[in-house]
């Protein structure tokens, strides 16, 4: 597993790219790069579980390991979904479950600076160096439209 970082200036508050981040409808909109059906099912608190999902019920089941408002967010990803069955135990999954992703917003000059950090296994990280840029183009887009 490689930690991978990306990262963006946005010109605009913490408070508004943390909400772009994970207001449904807008995380519907950045998350769209990694699937045109992208969604989030879950309830955002600490310690809750979290289906990241696509149209046809499949995607990733993870859990919030922390959630502070405005500064940081962390997954832990746990296993795998498919047509809504989830998946944690199969040996495909115990190479990378465990796998953390980080979301960190910090105040710099005026702008919301926004670290994503990522443990990644080598099958997703041509995939994820390609697409993550892309997503966090469209996330720094929404966030500085009125």
């Amino acid at each position: 597993m490689e930690k991978v970082n990306f990262s963006t200036s946005i010109n605009a508050p913490k408070e508004k790219v943390w909400k772009t981040l994970w207001d449904d409808a807008s995380y519907r909109k950045w998350t769209s790069v990694f699937s045109p059906t992208s969604y989030a099912d879950t309830d955002w608190k600490e310690g809750s579980k979290v289906l990241f999902l696509d149209g046809e019920g499949s995607g990733m089941v993870s859990k919030i390991e922390a959630n502070k408002p405005n500064e940081f967010m962390s997954f832990k990803h746990l296993g795998e979904v498919k047509n809504g069955v989830e998946d944690t135990e199969s040996d495909k999954v115990k190479s990378w479950a465990g796998a953390y992703e980080n979301y960190t917003l910090k105040e710099v000059n005026g702008n919301t600076e926004l670290i994503v950090e990522m443990d990644l296994n080598e099958e997703y990280k041509d995939m994820f160096m390609q697409m993550f840029p892309k997503a966090l183009e469209q996330l720094k887009i929404l966030s500085e439209s009125n």
